[in-house]
């Protein structure tokens, strides 16, 4: 068999293309299927099997989209209560596929449903853990209490995850494969390696979790310190649930308009453009959720700052940005939710002002300090001991913990979500200097 492993750089998700004998099946495919299309055309191969791990949180998969367009069967498991057409994929199922003999293991831990697909042929066993088993760490067990219509307690699932990982793979071969759903970067787990695949073996030898503790010791383990949940991993949950629509239909409905000066009243902006730019110019009620590259974790903000179902322009700097733009919304199924892409004209009125920094430096207490980093890098130690630590994706709900007597100046770890933070405060306090420290941070570190 030949495994082909597929990389979203901004979401850190790992998806995977399994070929043998001229037939393809796929495991937890990201939102655009149109890479694997490619990959089967290239491998003159038929996608005949997609396999969901789980229903994703963090991501929109394409898995309805590819039963629709090539006629393949989609396995998951029973006790995820799917409502697209699926095959039940459980322990003692199995599916031959060319020389491949792929078989479920039941996985709970990261959610109730979850499922490991393996795949062997001929001596050669490879994993696909999807959120279960990931490299030096294990799927966070608490995102089913706020994820969707599938409620699970964090503490039943930890201690699924703990009986898992103890007895879930005991007769599997040290040399068998891992191929995770997620790597470094992830927020479905913490401290996970920035290797993309290991061996069953490395994992049992150097992974936490398979080492020798008791149920308790576990689970304290895998309770502490996980990171923030964004506001849209409920909704993409039940998305995965009941069937993602075909995304090229959907983002392709957004309608564009070109060089904007005014919006109506009321709705919310998200302008990607640099933070340069956005301080230049630009519609009032932006916040400015950066998308320079794909090293911008813009999806993740997105979908923690901007609620599921909340109605936005989405500003481009480019025309050229267009296609891109839509893809990296369409991620999280966000699409649906743009009233309009627009361009911006040199007529818009609204300017952001830039912080001296040798002033701020001389006289830190004339201004109000806001620390919006997470509260797991907050208790690593403040950079700044007078500020005041309001997570970014807790910004909106907490503005009104700032007190309004001082011009406030707004950071973050390295600069990046200082500039959404400090747009949403903008929109908040109208007689008071917003000012986002930005890159400067690193002069205090």
């Amino acid at each position: 068999m030949t495994i082909k492993q597929f990389k979203d750089d901004p979401l850190a998700h790992y998806s995977y293309a399994i070929v043998s004998n001229g037939q393809m099946a796929l495991v937890d495919p990201s939102r655009n299927p149109m890479e694997y299309y490619r990959y089967a055309e290239e491998q003159n191969a038929k996608i005949v099997a997609v396999f969901e791990s789980h229903p994703h949180a963090d991501f929109v998969s394409s898995h309805m989209q590819i039963h629709e367009e090539t006629g393949a069967t989609i396995y998951a498991s029973e006790k995820l209560g799917a409502d697209y057409p699926h095959k039940s994929f459980d322990d003692g199922d199995s599916f031959k596929m060319g020389n491949v003999t792929f078989k479920a293991i039941n996985t709970p831990g990261h959610s109730p449903d979850s499922i490991t697909i393996v795949a062997e042929e001929e001596g050669k066993t490879a994993l696909f853990t999807g959120d279960t088993l990931f490299i030096g760490n294990v799927g966070r067990p608490d995102l089913r209490e706020k994820a969707g219509n599938m409620k699970a307690k964090r503490m039943e699932l930890a201690k699924d995850m703990y009986h898992t990982i103890k007895n879930k793979f005991t007769d599997l071969p040290d040399d068998a494969l891992v191929y995770p759903a997620h790597g470094a970067g992830s927020l479905c787990g913490k401290n996970m390696s920035d290797a993309s695949s290991s061996t069953l073996g490395n994992e049992r030898q150097s992974n936490w979790a398979f080492q020798d503790q008791t149920e308790e010791e576990f689970v304290e383990e895998i309770l502490k310190d996980q990171p923030f949940i964004p506001s849209y991993f409920g909704f993409n949950v039940d998305i995965n649930k009941t069937g993602p629509e075909n995304v090229q239909r959907t983002k392709w409905a957004n309608k564009l308009r070109l060089s904007v000066d005014e919006v109506e009243d009321g709705v919310t902006v998200v302008d990607t453009r640099d933070g340069d730019a956005y301080k230049a110019g630009h519609l009032p009620n932006s916040i400015n959720i950066m998308a320079r590259s794909e090293k911008d974790k813009y999806e993740t903000w997105l979908g923690a700052i901007i609620e599921p179902e909340e109605e936005f322009y989405l500003v481009l700097n480019s025309v050229d940005d267009l296609e891109e733009m839509l893809e990296r919304t369409a991620k999280i199924g966000y699409e649906k939710q743009v009233k309009a892409v627009i361009t911006l004209s040199d007529k818009v009125s609204r300017k952001s002002d830039d912080l001296d920094v040798s002033e701020f430096k001389n006289d830190k207490e004339a201004y109000t300090i806001v620390d919006i980093r997470n509260d797991g890098e907050v208790a690593d130690g403040k950079i700044f001991d007078s500020a005041i630590a309001i997570p970014l994706n807790e910004l909106r709900d907490r503005a009104s913990e700032i007190p309004s007597d001082k011009p406030v100046v707004v950071h973050c770890a390295g600069g990046y979500r200082s500039a959404a933070g400090s747009s949403i405060l903008e929109n908040k306090f109208k007689d008071i200097k917003i000012y986002d420290l930005s890159e400067a941070i690193k002069d205090f570190k």
